[in-house]
């Protein structure tokens, strides 16, 4: 069997050019995910224990970068590690294309722009100027957004990583999100009561991106599905917290009714994470479920013993879900319509 060392020794000796080793190599990749099947829900994370010690090592690097520019200025710093990030990301993801290392570039990246336009707009009294000038916050915040989505886009038209839609999406939700708020600061809504069903609908906008990805790769074989994996990985929790904070589940004192409510959501979640193939929906959104039954099981008694019963019963369903997937999968399937199940991931 032809392993890596096989292949680097094939380019040293002319057999085969750089370009033909990666698309080989991404091809094997391909295949086997292929023969594995959609069910499997892979994706690119590590291609081997290089990828840990090269992030470790960029990180540190990252970390150095910001540090000594941070000396003389945080908005310096804050840029040298954005301009560390696309230096480094052209041999880690464009020549080597390591999988983890370039998920780190990539989020180090845009955040770092982000902090860059963060600073120059707010620096470290934002939390004044939210109370002293709150119009001016937002409009920072709607910057701070559309460098973000700015940043994404630019590196994704350089390195295409899967994990960069999502990034450049988030950025977007954030830039709706300043937009809503300062709609209603202008029309003198004091309340941002609105904010969560503009979250909710900014959460419903990323899901569908999500299935488009995934109706461009129904096989997942290619870079498409692991942009339709994070971007379900981004939605389930735009989708979830506002209902959690419209229910009431983040007062003080949350009426039984709010958590019911959340557990409904998360049971219609796994419903459609079962018809669409994707688990990681109820990943994302595992934190709210698991505040939402320890608030209604926990009233009264004693923490550690509720918590206990929470993670006894959450971990006891995925552990039940993940075993039976693939029949019960089947049978959500058998009962959609011809027409949607013929654009969904064909069940085991």
């Amino acid at each position: 069997m032809i392993d890596e060392r096989d292949l680097d020794a094939a380019v040293t000796s002319g057999v085969l050019d750089p370009a033909q080793r990666e698309r080989l190599v991404q091809f094997a990749s391909d295949h086997r995910r292929g023969e594995a099947g959609p069910d499997e829900e892979q994706f690119r994370l590590l291609t081997g224990f290089n990828d840990i010690f090269v992030t470790i090592a960029v990180g540190l690097v990252l970390f150095a970068v910001g540090a000594l520019g941070g000396l003389v200025s945080p908005v310096l710093g804050a840029a040298l590690v954005a301009g560390a990030s696309w230096g480094l990301a052209e041999y880690f993801t464009r020549q080597r294309r390591m999988a983890l290392p370039s998920i780190v570039l990539l989020l180090s990246f845009v955040a770092s722009v982000m902090t860059v336009l963060g600073l120059l707009l707010g620096g470290e009294s934002w939390r004044e100027r939210i109370d002293a000038a709150p119009l001016a916050f937002i409009w920072s915040l709607i910057a701070i957004g559309g460098g973000g989505a700015a940043a994404a886009w630019l590196h994704w038209r350089r390195f295409m990583v899967p994990i960069t839609v999502a990034a450049g999406a988030a950025s977007l939700v954030l830039l709706v999100i300043g937009g809503g708020a300062l709609v209603l600061e202008a029309s003198g809504f004091k309340a941002m009561s609105p904010l969560p069903w503009l979250i909710l609908v900014c959460g419903l906008a990323v899901f569908a991106l999500a299935m488009w990805a995934d109706a461009r790769d129904r096989a997942r074989v290619t870079r498409w599905s692991d942009v339709a994996f994070w971007l379900h990985l981004l939605a389930a929790p735009l989708i979830v917290h506002p209902v959690f904070s419209l229910a009431g589940l983040m007062d003080a004192s949350p009426a039984p009714s709010a958590a019911v409510a959340v557990i409904a959501v998360y049971a219609l979640l796994t419903i459609v994470a079962l018809a669409i193939d994707r688990r990681a929906l109820l990943v994302s959104a595992l934190g709210y479920v698991i505040y939402a039954i320890q608030a209604l099981i926990g009233r009264g008694g004693e923490f550690s013993a509720s918590f206990g019963v929470t993670a006894l019963l959450i971990g006891a369903f995925l552990v039940m879900l993940s075993a039976g997937w693939r029949p019960i999968r089947s049978r959500v399937i058998a009962l959609l319509p011809a027409g949607v199940a013929g654009r969904l991931p064909a069940a085991a």
